[in-house]
């Protein structure tokens, strides 16, 4: 029974003007509109990805 931690992950700014690899990686969180809320696996590819666009997402 090994559970897996989760983080959610909060889109507060707009990525617009922001570069495409930035974008992407907004994408690739699953987070669409300002606001949004993706629930991700506590993974080292995902900490990865939000330590990349920590200045576009909050995490909850």
């Amino acid at each position: 029974m090994t559970t897996q931690q989760t983080l959610k992950v909060q889109l507060v700014r707009s990525p617009i003007g922001t570069k495409e690899s930035h974008r992407a990686t907004v994408r690739g969180l699953g987070l669409r509109k300002l606001n949004s809320v993706s629930e991700l696996q506590d993974t080292p590819a995902v900490r990865g990805m939000i330590n990349k666009i920590s200045y576009l997402v909050k995490v909850l």
